[in-house]
């Protein structure tokens, strides 16, 4: 039987406008989906943004997208923030992110907060039975079991908003649990794979932020110049897609046109390909299940001419081996390697540390904790902090 394409239902297109909730708005994710959103005006409505402490880009994102709820994690100013957006509803501090996410009854939440800030605010968007389209890592990375419980809980999906995520998830869309035999993820492998190891203890930060193929925040390329960053999908993938490490493998592809490749057991291989620019992913997630034509140009494999590929360095780039072993010794070890992870990276954008250093101290924490399995929410908090305790105390 030939297999028949779905078509539009004349009614999808009359369908109101998705209500979405940018907790992160001003940083690389978020001013992502803003632009994505910029050319998709009708088909969605933005009932929030929230970030960190950037007010003036804040007050001027919801001044273009006519928002009145928005958000700041710092909550010391939040008095300057009703002085530059005087008729918004400001959400001061954790709680009132929290508060945001059910105050703005939105359809989706796009959970953009870098690091592990943004934990709360996803698991109560989950539970709530709001769908989460999630950018930052360290959620599932530190708490996976408890983000998707909650997802259960509530009846609510997880929609990954990494490219290497994004592209397993579309890769299995249809495919059936039992028939995937492993997963590929890919990696650039970063601006210094080709550098040797002698020199990579002299890397700057301004060195560091330079990547190759994507445009990022500055914690996520660090952690992709280290393979942290590769280290800590393969616990994405663990989690969202319920799968053991031991069919996770990570290969090196410095194209980055495959962005990653699913194998099944009759030995087929599905892969998502596509030119590296966030907002492809980012699109999908928001549009899922639905596609929409997007302001990107397509992919000319002609022109490019050849792909590679290529076992990871582990030995020259620690962080994505102890990631490995903290995924599998389990419990509270991704705690303490997120939690060491973040504090060894402000170390080495503050220039108070090497980039060497940065495995060095992740790897002591990981020696050094005690083992305790953490049992609840604020016991992976307690854990986190204490890698993040861990690593400073010890540069």
């Amino acid at each position: 039987m030939v297999p028949v394409l779905r078509t539009i239902d004349p009614c999808e297109a009359t369908m109101p406008p998705k209500r979405i909730l940018i907790l992160g708005s001003t940083g690389s994710i978020g001013t992502q989906t803003l632009d994505v959103i910029r050319h998709h005006a009708d088909d969605f409505e933005i009932v929030g943004l929230a970030a960190g402490s950037s007010i003036e880009t804040l007050a001027d994102q919801a001044r273009e997208f006519g928002v009145g709820a928005l958000g700041l994690a710092c909550a010391d100013a939040a008095g300057r923030l009703h002085e530059v957006s005087s008729t918004a509803t400001v959400f001061a501090g954790p709680d009132g992110l929290l508060e945001m996410v059910s105050a703005t009854s939105p359809d989706l939440v796009v959970g953009a907060i870098s690091g592990f800030d943004g934990l709360s605010s996803t698991i109560a968007a989950l539970e709530a039975g709001i769908d989460v389209a999630l950018a930052n890592k360290e959620p599932l990375v530190a708490a996976g079991q408890f983000v998707i419980e909650a997802a259960r809980r509530g009846g609510a999906e997880v929609i990954p908003i990494d490219s290497e995520l994004s592209a397993i998830f579309q890769c299995l869309r249809g495919e059936r649990r039992e028939d995937i035999a492993r997963m590929l993820l890919t990696a650039s492998g970063g601006p210094f794979a080709k550098l040797p190891p002698e020199q990579r203890r002299a890397v700057t930060a301004q060195q560091a932020l330079a990547h190759p193929t994507w445009r990022m925040g500055r914690k996520v390329t660090i952690d992709s110049a280290t393979l942290a960053n590769k280290g800590f999908e393969m616990f994405e993938v663990r989690w969202l897609f319920d799968v053991s490490f031991d069919r996770i493998q990570v290969v090196v592809h410095h194209q980055s046109i495959i962005h990653s490749l699913v194998e099944f057991r009759d030995r087929s291989v599905i892969a998502q390909m596509g030119r590296p620019d966030m907002r492809v992913p980012i699109q999908f997630a928001l549009t899922y299940p639905e596609r929409m034509d997007a302001d990107v140009p397509g992919l000319d494999l002609a022109q490019i001419g050849s792909l590679t590929f290529a076992e990871p360095d582990t030995a020259g780039f620690p962080c994505l081996r102890l990631a490995m072993e903290a995924g599998r010794a389990g419990g509270g070890y991704p705690a303490v390697l997120v939690g060491a992870d973040q504090a060894a990276v402000d170390l080495f954008l503050d220039d108070r540390i090497g980039f060497t250093d940065i495995p060095r101290l992740v790897g002591a924490a990981l020696d050094d904790y005690d083992g305790t399995c953490p049992s609840s929410q604020g016991d992976v908090v307690t854990v986190n902090n204490w890698g993040q305790t861990y690593v400073t105390d010890h540069a």
